[in-house]
């Protein structure tokens, strides 16, 4: 299942950034999912559905997509 979460930045230059999920923590984002969807623009405060991922002992937002209203 997937969970929810909100842009808290992105650099799109390096596509790394963090996303804040309904708890408040803070993920990383996947950088290799973000470039493999066509996410070019994550706007800040930007509403996501997401793949909360496990990867070297810590987590990881994968396979970002935009939640439309």
């Amino acid at each position: 299942s997937m969970a929810q979460g909100t842009i808290k930045d992105f650099d799109a230059a390096e596509r790394t950034g963090s996303l804040l999920m309904e708890d408040r923590a803070e993920v990383a984002i996947d950088t290799v999912s973000v470039e493999g969807s066509g996410l070019l623009s994550l706007r800040i405060g930007q509403r996501v559905r997401f793949d909360l991922v496990e990867e070297s002992g810590r987590k990881v937002a994968r396979n970002l997509q935009i939640v439309t209203l």
